[in-house]
């Protein structure tokens, strides 16, 4: 059996191409992925042909690595070399995306020196780590030999100031901004392919200050409902729904059927479209194209049955991937407001800060109400003066009042790994209503902005990172890595990577058991249009699920930055009833304790390990987790950890 087969197309009459092989290479993806092929009598072949392809694609993939086997023992696992043999014969394409090899090893060589595999950033990062070094050893000659050798700063490049007032008469008024705010606006809307013309924006503190912030404008007394659309608990949505909750709207969700956690469409469509009779304004339609916990694609055609139903529609493009934006189609779907998020640096500062864009058009229907949230960004003029560490910055901002997470703002270094990450696990944070600090006065921390002046008479090679003036740019490498690259090749390569290790996981077996799998993966499996989320769990051989929080644990200890979530609006079926006994649990019970009760419904759901792929990671970064997760068909390993997380983690009672 061929590993993959060719693409070839042949145009007939009508211009249309009817596609006479596969395409497992993934150049050639259904147009606006995700969305329900429509119904046309009149192009049957064409329709096929797309569905074929992307069966085939998962087809090929189940059949074609590791063929018939099963692993029972995590010694016998095929090596690193063995497996990327495989890898590479049955996605032969893979090759062509080496140059992200390429530039991980010569911008983002702290990977590799650290041993350390990140797999819980979704995002993009702004900065390149060989940036900041080139920054620091010219900051060093700047200040000569005699002196003192500088402190590395925690978060480099910015911090963030808060400002206070109403979000609506910010945008409608704008304000003064610095050089670095106005090139760092234009920089971030031509990477995501957002008109300045149609479309203002603020800078707030994280993704989940930009919830809560359109949630205290938006005219909720007015237009009452909220509907989100969330396979799993998240931080910045239950911010938003509190928030909206009290201002007096009506807070609804879609549901998602078990086992696969597919939107329950016919639900759905009935929460938004309204009666004939009636053109009352509806309320705001929260949508997230792409399950951030569970990889899980959803129908662009929600959006558009939203606007035509007249909700406003709020985009959660933070777990998009870094060019998706590219294939989205504003200009299709024009979504009143846009939230996303960004990081500095992949694999070593997850801090940053989230976007809010509002469609001009919309802005009048806000409300002017007072509200926190919005930020500046601030340079520091003296940029040989050390960092002062208790300087307001956004790590001190975000051990104040969030526990949030690499793919979703602002988090403390040394914590970014740890189970304290409560929205890059999914969790609530004990303080999530104590959403802002009291705005500090103090000096902030060092920048290291690089602002080039042109002097040649040359435009500068980032579209959109010019000044108004035209005489500086604004040099952020991580979003140039990512324009160089190009949508095509970063999804296919996350393609080939996420699905293969679906696969690899779905081939663990525990030993002397009747098929008893050693890992459950929740909502979709091996598919051609998933995302580069997982959401997974592990059980021993009795069947029992070890303890995701315990999985985390142990992989960070090996070297594996995991995250935990909880899936949550689950409906389940009457040939799963029994099922959903069993695997349900009440968010905030002891572990493993399943519980089922009708009447507190939407604090039930299930606890999961998860993980994100980003545009750097490489097969050796999944082929490291598949070999760790193995080590859980060792029951005595399994038996051995449990007994030491649970001796760790009792509590002592002094009599």
């Amino acid at each position: 059996m061929k590993s993959a087969s060719k693409f070839s197309m042949q145009t007939s009459g009508n211009g249309m191409g009817e596609v006479k092989q596969v395409c497992l290479d993934g150049c050639c993806p259904t147009p606006l992925l995700g969305l329900p092929e429509q119904r046309n009598p009149a192009v049957p072949k064409q329709r096929s042909a797309f569905s074929a392809g992307r069966h085939d694609f998962a087809t090929t993939t189940s059949s074609s690595i590791f063929p018939n086997t099963q692993f029972t023992n995590h010694e016998s696992l095929p090596s690193l070399k063995e497996s990327f043999t495989e890898f590479t014969r049955v996605y032969p394409r893979y090759s062509d995306t080496v140059q992200v090899d390429e530039l991980r090893s010569r911008e983002y060589h702290h990977l590799s020196a650290s041993n350390h595999t990140c797999l819980d950033y979704i995002g993009v990062g702004l900065f390149s780590h060989s940036q900041l070094q080139r920054q620091e050893s010219s900051r060093s000659q700047q200040a000569g030999p005699s002196s003192s050798p500088l402190q590395k700063p925690d978060f480099p490049f910015f911090s963030l100031s808060y400002k206070t007032g109403s979000l609506k008469t910010r945008l409608l008024l704008g304000g003064e901004e610095s050089q670095l705010e106005s090139l760092m606006k234009k920089r971030i809307m031509g990477f995501l392919n957002i008109s300045q013309s149609d479309y203002c924006m603020v800078f707030t503190a994280n993704r989940t200050s930009a919830f809560k912030l359109l949630a205290e404008s938006y005219p909720f007394p007015s237009s009452r409902k909220l509907l989100t659309v969330y396979d799993y608990e998240s931080e910045a949505a239950e911010a938003m729904v509190n928030c909206s909750a009290k201002r007096g709207a009506k807070v609804m969700s879609a549901e998602f059927s078990w086992p696969r956690l597919r939107i329950q469409s016919t639900k759905l469509r009935k929460m938004i479209v309204r009666k004939k009779k009636k053109k009352d304004k509806r309320g705001l339609f929260v949508f997230p194209v792409h399950s951030r916990v569970t990889g899980a694609r959803y129908p662009y055609l929600w959006m558009s049955m939203a606007q035509e139903n007249g909700w406003h529609v709020l985009l959660d493009a933070c777990a998009l991937g870094p060019k998706d934006m590219d294939s989205f189609g504003l200009s299709l779907f024009r979504p009143d407001f846009i939230i996303c998020s960004f990081y500095k640096i992949f694999g070593e500062n997850p801090s940053g800060f989230g976007c809010l864009f509002v469609k001009k058009s919309t802005l009048p229907s806000l409300e002017t109400s007072l509200a926190m949230g919005v930020v500046s960004l601030v340079p520091d003029e003296n940029s040989l003066k050390p960092p002062d560490e208790s300087s307001g910055t956004d790590t001190d901002i975000d051990r104040t009042y969030s526990n949030s997470n690499s793919f979703s703002g602002p988090i403390p270094v040394e914590t970014h790994r740890g189970i304290s990450d409560s929205e890059q696990q999914g969790t609530s944070s004990p303080q999530a209503g104590e959403l802002l600090p009291p705005v500090k006065s103090k000096e902030p921390e060092t920048s290291e902005i690089v602002l080039l002046e042109k002097t040649d008479g040359k435009a500068p090679q980032n579209a959109g990172n010019n000044s108004g003036n035209g005489n500086s740019e604004l040099q952020c490498a991580g979003l140039d890595h990512v324009d160089s690259l190009g949508m095509t090749l970063i999804s296919n390569r996350a393609r080939y990577l996420i699905n293969w290790l679906v696969n690899a996981m779905l081939k663990l077996e525990h030993p002397n058991t009747e098929g008893v799998r050693l890992v459950r993966i929740y909502g979709p499996k091996i598919k051609f249009d998933r995302g580069p989320a997982l959401a997974f769990n592990v059980f021993d051989w009795k069947g029992e699920k070890v303890e995701p929080v315990l999985v985390q644990k142990l992989a960070d200890r090996s070297g594996i930055s995991l995250s935990y979530g909880f899936l949550r609006h689950i409906c389940f079926s009457d040939k799963h009833n029994e099922e959903k006994l069993k695997v349900l649990e009440k968010r905030g019970n002891a572990a493993n304790v399943a519980v089922w009760n009708k009447k507190d419904k939407a604090n039930q759901g299930v606890r999961v390990v998860t993980l994100a792929l980003s545009f750097l990671s490489d097969f050796e970064d999944v082929y490291k987790l598949w070999a760790f997760v193995s080590q859980f068909l060792d029951a005595d390993f399994v038996e051995k950890e449990r007994w030491r997380y649970t001796a760790l983690n009792q509590k002592t009672i002094e009599v």
